[in-house]
């Protein structure tokens, strides 16, 4: 990743501290007026903007639509509505899609990817593996969401352990840092797609859990969310049918994983 001074580091933080104070315990609203919703001050040089991998999978290529670009491009634009709305820090107003193996990754802190269990499970390539790999060990965090089951699980794993095959993928506990850095969250949230019930989920199943692989300093590189659909929780952010407890805690979660991101 890019070297920040130590000016940068510090003027950064303080930025956090001082929108952590009044933010970190309130609720998140992020529904308003239309003037509301979409004049947010958005920054051409902002601090953060929203990544998604765009990947391929066993049965098709990434090329166009593919499950890479379920929820796209709402998810992700509400997303950065969200962040400007309910923190400090300044974000641009077009999401992008990169690649594992664009050298641009290194230009961005967090990566976003979604529905790697789906079309027989996610396919890398050598140098997609080796380029993730780099871009992780250097300070990178990727974000996987919405992908539910054993099967899809097992499907996403035969592929990523090729990434880190002598780290371990653990689970994050409720009291871990990463649920705690600015909203206090009671670890992992079922947050359940359009028209279904935080009862049921996918495929029957009523339960939510949040895995990790760590660096050799125990800080998180990859946050895998399982059995829980964030994407769903932004994209639907003003759908009339879509519960606001649901949305509210994707964005909840996504504003912790993104600040911990930007502070480790």
């Amino acid at each position: 990743m890019n070297k920040l001074t130590f000016s940068e580091i510090v003027a950064g933080l303080l930025g956090l501290l001082l929108s952590s104070v009044v933010a970190a315990q309130v609720y998140p609203q992020i529904s308003g007026t239309d003037d509301e919703i979409y004049d947010l001050g958005y920054d051409k040089a902002g601090e953060f903007n929203f990544v998604r991998v765009q990947f391929d999978t066993y049965y098709g290529r990434g090329f166009g639509y593919g499950t890479w670009s379920i929820d796209f491009p709402d998810a992700d634009m509400n997303f950065l509505r969200g962040v400007s709305r309910l923190t400090n820090v300044r974000v641009m107003s077009e999401p992008i899609v990169l690649r594992f193996d664009d050298e641009k990754i290194f230009d961005y802190p967090f990566l976003y990817m979604l529905e790697v269990g789906q079309g027989g499970g996610l396919v890398l390539s050598p140098g997609e593996t080796e380029n993730l790999r780099e871009y992780l060990l250097r300070g990178g965090f990727l974000l996987i969401d919405d992908f539910w089951g054993q099967q899809q699980w097992n499907n996403f794993y035969a592929a990523f352990s090729q990434v880190f095959p002598d780290r371990e993928i653990i689970e994050l506990k409720p009291d871990h840092e990463i649920f705690h850095v600015y909203y206090d969250i009671d670890g992992p949230q079922l947050i359940p797609a359009l028209y279904r019930s935080d009862e049921y989920g996918e495929q029957g199943i009523d339960y939510a859990s949040n895995h990790a692989i760590l660096d050799d300093e125990g800080r998180v590189m990859v946050l895998i969310n399982w059995n829980s659909d964030m994407g769903d929780g932004w994209e639907h952010t003003y759908h009339p049918a879509y519960p606001t407890r649901y949305a509210n805690s994707a964005y909840r979660l996504g504003i912790n994983y993104l600040m911990y991101s930007m502070t480790h």
